[in-house]
């Protein structure tokens, strides 16, 4: 059982870094991917604003699918379609072409998203310690890996093509194989797996709410710090483009101790610090007067964010353990509300009013988090009268998944 564990740990560790390569391959590449197929800057983010919806759709679809299909399975068979999304968008050559590859790709990260948290959170079920700030620290590796990949295929002038096509031939097959090392944990009994369980919506919302504020955090940062640096802070442009490798930087160290955070002083202690210091880096960024105040801030916010968003997860596994798949996708589609959200608003706010003021924004929505952080404790209040009840045991059972 212990050799399961392991190599269980290790082929979803794989996957999460995959999928972070993966990612990064496309969104570093936007700019590239959209002279390639002439789309213009009128069009392009209704492009953008289709994968994170197609993502949502595919995680409600995740929902329903697990009630009869185990995560491992879904994991499995959607990790190859992202891959293949992502070569056929650098593979064609007319606007269709693309629509359908980012489709594609869209739908499949959603249930891939889905289905990697919901084996996480039952994984560290089994375990009976946090593990899951180890996966989401091998996707922000992963992440990096992908970003460097595609800075280099951006200096060498490469084709889209010839830039992700070694790296789907390497990570295709090696995704594939580790696929029959997952493992199912499971917290419920097969009848009410099947069922989906009792997920009560009152009970998640603060964990949706959490959800979301962290990825308006992270996506201002992913599509912000460069213009922010240069136009507002006055740095050059090649300096304009570390802010984001930095921030990447960060969430993988802070996310690689995470679990001993977690261990030593709980969740709801290394929630409420991520949100102080992700606050705190906000702040340090709209007030900073030069470039390199404004990358210490950055770099703060890497540090406070990257605890969120698998806590929450985690959080959620723990609040309905008799459904946690269920809860997890539902929880999942939060993920892209707040992508969808908090580029435009901070755009907007940016034009109406100035860029410092705009980053006060998700600076508060990070520290409502604090508000929401007992949410995330080992026992949580389900009952709404203020009162912990005793609970059934957490510790699943494994399955190859095959």
């Amino acid at each position: 059982m212990t050799d399961v564990l392991r190599r269980g740990r290790a082929s979803l560790a794989f996957s999460f870094f995959a999928q972070g390569a993966t990612f990064a391959l496309l969104v570093t590449r936007i700019p590239a991917i959209q002279d390639r197929y002439g789309v213009s800057d009128a069009l392009l983010p209704a492009f953008l604003a289709a994968v994170p919806i197609l993502a949502g759709v595919g995680s409600v679809t995740t929902e329903h699918l697990v009630k009869r299909i185990r995560p491992s399975r879904l994991l499995r068979w959607s990790q190859p379609v992202v891959l293949l999304a992502l070569l056929g968008v650098g593979a064609g050559d007319r606007l269709v072409e693309m629509a359908v590859a980012l489709g594609a790709f869209g739908l499949a990260v959603g249930a891939l998203d889905a289905s990697m948290n919901m084996l996480g959170v039952s994984l560290q079920r089994t375990y009976g310690r946090s593990i899951m700030l180890g996966f989401h620290a091998t996707y922000s590796l992963g992440g990096i890996v992908g970003a460097s990949l595609a800075w280099a295929g951006a200096h060498w002038h490469l084709s889209l093509f010839t830039s992700y096509l070694p790296v789907v031939l390497v990570l295709l097959p090696a995704a594939f194989l580790g696929s029959r090392w997952y493992v199912d944990g499971e917290g419920a009994s097969e009848p009410e797996k099947a069922e989906g369980g009792p997920v009560v919506f009152r009970l998640l919302l603060p964990l949706c709410l959490v959800m979301t504020f962290a990825y308006i955090g992270d996506s201002t940062v992913s599509n912000w710090s460069a213009k922010y640096l240069q136009d507002v802070l006055g740095s050059s442009e090649q300096l304009a483009t570390v802010p984001y490798n930095v921030y990447m930087v960060m969430t993988l160290v802070g996310r690689a101790v995470g679990d001993v955070g977690v261990r030593r002083f709980g969740a709801v202690a290394v929630v409420r610090l991520g949100a102080v210091v992700a606050a705190l880096g906000f702040g340090v960024v709209a007030v900073a007067p030069g470039a390199w105040v404004g990358m210490l801030g950055f770099t703060l916010l890497g540090l406070g964010l990257c605890v969120l968003v698998p806590q929450t997860f985690a959080a959620a596994g723990r609040l309905f353990p008799g459904a946690s798949d269920t809860a997890i996708a539902r929880l999942n589609i939060f993920n892209y509300v707040g992508f969808l959200i908090g580029s435009p608003l901070v755009g907007a706010l940016g034009d109406a009013w100035n860029y410092r003021g705009a980053m006060l924004v998700p600076m508060v929505l990070v520290l409502v988090t604090l508000g929401y952080a007992r949410s995330f404790a080992p026992e949580p209040d389900r009952y709404g009268d203020g009162h912990e009840r005793p609970r059934t045991a957490d510790v699943g059972r494994g399955s190859n998944g095959l």
